[in-house]
């Protein structure tokens, strides 16, 4: 039987070069691998622990209905901070005085095989309620944006987003099957917005979108079905049904899982697999746990959602020295305790290094949120939302400690 042999080099290319240079095949040290389905890796795997992984549900199979992301394609045109702004542009898309090619040169747009701004125009000229289609989105862990979702500028808004999601009721988990970023495993969110396919900037792969409802299919009679009904598959529910002794409510179920996937053990237990695919959920036999889990879920969502009472608690100070509250280029950076935004020292203090260092996905949020607005003057909300984020961090942090602290120990019973 055919073997497979594997090494690798890391460092420097001058390194590299000079190990190559100096071995050969023979005398590098190989190692055998056993590449298994369902992914047959070309790369060592500690497997030591996929029994156990694999006897629980993947996330995929929990919630069945999913997408990726919404894509635009033209970020700079459909997205803005500002809602006049973004009104603005798009009434201007409507203007007839204004042609074609002045509109492309003042928003830098241009034509593609797959969409014309001629034809993206004629479109939003003719709907009468094309003001409905400025949306909130979120475009990057805390950083949500007004964004024209509609099929005239966006690429891929996604139907099942449109159907389940913009203007509806819901929760939506967020996760990833794939990362390869030098991080631990953080690619976890929650959203009641559509979102962008890019919002954990993660070096493989796009984040992936759950919704925790389904809304009826408009193409069909409204009366033959309810008003909406939850996206859990029936082997899942059986499942905890069986577990527990009775069916808890969709949101409760959703807070669980929410908790399970924060809990720092678990992200380094199954490290190995979660790089790989997507999540899997252990289910608990004890109801006092899956309850407790569950508490520090909502408290989580409700955190990551800017909702919870915890925000008001301020742990910040803004301090202006002269910079305007502009946030320079090559800022922000993190000197004794302080967020510095510009070069005259404008800056936040109070903000944890533990809270700086803290990642979602591959995004270091409080450096990544100040960076994408380099140029921009920060205002009053701007900066209290900046100070409510470090708190959310900081508390989330908190409860990351405790969820460990409930569980004991892996596998769940």
């Amino acid at each position: 039987m055919t073997k497979i042999y594997h090494a690798n080099l890391y460092g420097l290319r001058t390194d590299k070069y000079k190990a190559l240079t100096e071995n050969t095949v023979k005398s590098t040290d190989f190692q055998v691998i056993n590449p298994q389905s369902p992914f047959y890796l070309f790369i060592p795997q500690d497997r030591d622990l996929l029994a156990e992984y694999d006897q629980y549900f993947k996330i995929t199979d929990i919630i069945p209905v999913n997408v990726l992301g919404f894509q635009t394609h033209r970020d700079h045109l459909a997205l803005d901070f500002e809602l006049d702004k973004i009104s603005q542009r798009f009434n201007e898309m409507r203007d007839e005085k204004l042609s074609d090619a002045e509109y492309s040169r003042k928003y830098d747009i241009k034509d593609n095989r797959d969409w014309q701004l001629k034809e993206a125009r004629t479109k939003i000229k003719a709907d009468n309620n094309w003001q409905s289609k400025i949306i909130t989105c979120l475009y990057r862990p805390f950083d949500w944006r007004y964004c024209y979702y509609s099929t005239a500028i966006i690429d891929r808004p996604r139907g099942e987003l449109i159907n389940h999601v913009a203007g509806k009721d819901n929760l939506c988990l967020m996760s990833i099957r794939q990362m390869q970023d030098q991080v631990i495993y953080s690619h976890v969110l929650v959203s009641k917005v559509p979102a962008i396919d890019r919002s954990f900037a993660c070096s493989r792969g796009a984040a992936s979108i759950f919704p925790l409802y389904l809304y009826p299919d408009t193409n069909k009679p409204q009366e033959l079905q309810p008003e909406k009904r939850p996206n859990f598959s029936q082997d899942f529910l059986k499942k905890i049904k069986q577990n527990l002794g009775y069916l808890p409510t969709p949101e409760t179920i959703f807070y669980y899982i929410y908790a399970i996937f924060h809990s720092p053990t678990y992200r380094t237990r199954y490290a190995e697999f979660l790089k790989i695919d997507f999540p899997r959920v252990p289910l608990t036999t004890n109801n006092e746990l899956f309850c407790q889990l569950a508490e520090y879920g909502q408290e989580l969502v409700a955190l990551h959602l800017m909702k919870s009472p915890q925000l008001n608690n301020l742990i910040t100070e803004f301090t202006e020295n002269g910079g305007g509250q502009i946030v320079d280029s090559g800022y922000p950076k993190y000197i004794q305790g302080a967020v510095v935004i510009n070069k005259k020292g404008d800056k936040f203090t109070g903000v944890p290094e533990e809270v700086w260092n803290f990642y979602i996905g591959g995004y270091q949020v409080c450096q990544k949120w100040l960076k994408d607005r380099k140029g921009r003057t920060l205002n009053h909300e701007d900066i209290l939302h900046y100070q409510r984020v470090v708190v959310a961090l900081q508390e989330t942090i908190k409860l990351m400690q405790l969820i460990d602290q409930t569980i004991l120990c892996f596998p769940v019973v």
